[in-house]
């Protein structure tokens, strides 16, 4: 009974936010609770909610600082130079933009850490994106999946959990691994390719001076208006958004966008917050807050916080100034932290009521006995859906040791079954219960639903990829 509730559960969710019919702060806090009283533990609920919050506080505060320390990196103008830079480089080809993002997103993720990679990538693509009236669904979705790969890094944490759960050396799980996930980046970029190729054909290309011209109008971004049409026409009315501030978008997902979002502000040289006499300062402390991460001198919420803090105190020593920056960017960081709070309710009850366990035992006795010599394979394939459906936690130490187990009944060694448990790391960025991808669709002003509709297929095709270049070069 658990098993069905519990798939009954995330399946309600999931069509629930990607019909629209409730926002996912809702669904991950209302559907839980219900389900869990349909458990018949509906007293346990409160310990169930505070165990979730506890396990995800510093997640949040993470989150918190993290999004105004890189606001006010934004607001000085720290990443205006990548985004000038990238934008002579794509010379306002879409084509160019979505595998840049691809490219930018995949060298961020070399930290480690998913929130820092997309807030970087999206900070500096953002703005191209929404003066040339892209598909930001498109932005959201390959940066996710350029993460995903890049995510089995050894400090990553899949790689780490693999190693820790089997008893494992990590390097003897990642090392093998990489011309796999070398063929699994690659898909990325020929998706990204592909995906440009589209944008292109729906909006044409501009010249720079075109992109970089001050719009005269602000409006809100329609759905669909000025996609339709050959190239040419597609071309005109891009170039004429571009020079009115009209709508060119085709995405459903850029509807609901404030007007303020419609000023190219990454590329405003007369914006009041810039502190050019900084640069350097802001730079050094960048690079020295990511170097502290990769190297663990100090917990990351903490990082996050004393970064935050020196930020604001540095560039803007009047108090009036920081309470300005702060009520900037309030929007967001109620946004993100609200819903990694709630997504702590959806895995409390899930993990709590035990339903997680059952899921996970259900669906590995019901391996076929035939398919024992090709548990690797099975591994591969089964880590798609559940890293989706469960953290990376609930995967790695209650379904891997498992299915490792029943691998080795059969002559399939822990290794081989670790790496294959990699292989769905490209769809679990975009997971519900991963907090990062609330920071990901909250600064691209997407909406989740929009989001999860768009970049599952393209993302389970990743994982895919992945899988079958591990099998055909023998590393699975």
């Amino acid at each position: 009974m658990l098993t069905i509730l519990g798939f009954t559960m995330i399946a309600t969710f999931l069509v629930l936010i990607m019909l629209k019919k409730m926002s996912p702060i809702a669904a991950l806090v209302l559907i839980p609770a219900l389900f869990c009283v349909f458990v018949g533990k509906g007293a346990k609920l409160g310990d169930y909610v505070i165990d979730g919050v506890t396990s995800l506080a510093p997640t949040a505060a993470m989150l918190m600082f993290a999004i105004v320390y890189f606001g006010v990196m934004i607001d000085v103008g720290l990443f205006d130079p990548i985004v000038r830079g990238i934008l002579k480089f794509c010379k306002a080809d879409p084509l160019r933009i979505v595998v840049g993002t691809a490219v930018l997103a995949a060298i961020v993720s070399l930290d480690g850490d998913g929130s820092t990679t997309f807030m970087i990538t999206v900070s500096a693509m953002y703005p191209l994106y929404k003066r040339l009236k892209m598909s930001l669904v498109v932005m959201t979705g390959v940066a996710a999946m350029a993460n995903g790969v890049m995510n089995t890094l050894p400090w990553g944490g899949p790689t780490a959990r693999a190693a820790t759960a089997l008893k494992l050396d990590a390097s003897d799980i990642f090392v093998p691994m990489i011309p796999a996930l070398a063929v699994g980046l690659l898909g990325v970029l020929a998706l990204s390719y592909v995906l440009g190729r589209r944008e292109r054909k729906r909006l044409g290309v501009l010249t720079l001076d075109e992109v970089l011209e001050p719009e005269t109008e602000t409006v809100l971004v329609g759905a669909g208006a000025g996609a339709s049409g050959d190239g040419a026409d597609a071309s005109a009315v891009a170039k004429k958004a571009a020079r009115t501030g009209g709508s060119g978008s085709g995405s459903g997902a850029d509807a609901d966008l404030s007007e303020a979002d419609d000023d190219f502000q990454g590329l405003d040289p007369h914006r009041a917050t810039l502190r050019p006499k900084l640069y350097w300062f802001n730079a050094l402390l960048t690079v020295t807050l990511l170097t502290a991460m990769i190297m663990e001198w100090l917990p990351i919420p903490v990082l996050f916080l004393l970064g935050a803090a020196l930020a604001l105190t540095v560039n803007f020593p009047h108090m009036p100034d920081q309470k300005a920056r702060l009520g900037a960017h309030a929007e967001n960081v109620l946004n993100v932290s609200g819903m990694v709070f709630a997504a702590a309710v959806f895995t409390g009850v899930l993990q709590g009521t035990g339903m997680v366990d059952h899921m996970s035992k259900w669906l590995v006795s019901n391996i076929p006995d035939g398919m024992g010599p090709h548990m690797a394979l099975v591994t591969g394939v089964l880590s798609i859906p559940l890293t989706y459906f469960m953290s990376n936690d609930g995967f790695y130490f209650g379904v891997l040791p498992v299915l490792a187990e029943a691998g080795q009944a059969h002559g399939v060694s822990s290794l081989e079954i670790a790496r294959a448990s990699l292989v769905g790391q490209p769809l679990h960025m975009s997971s519900p219960l991963v907090p990062a991808v609330y920071v990901l669709v909250g600064m691209a002003k997407v909406e989740f639903g929009d989001h999860t509709r768009f970049v599952v297929k393209w993302a389970a095709l990743t994982s895919l990829v992945v899988l079958g270049a591990g099998i055909l070069f023998g590393i699975i």
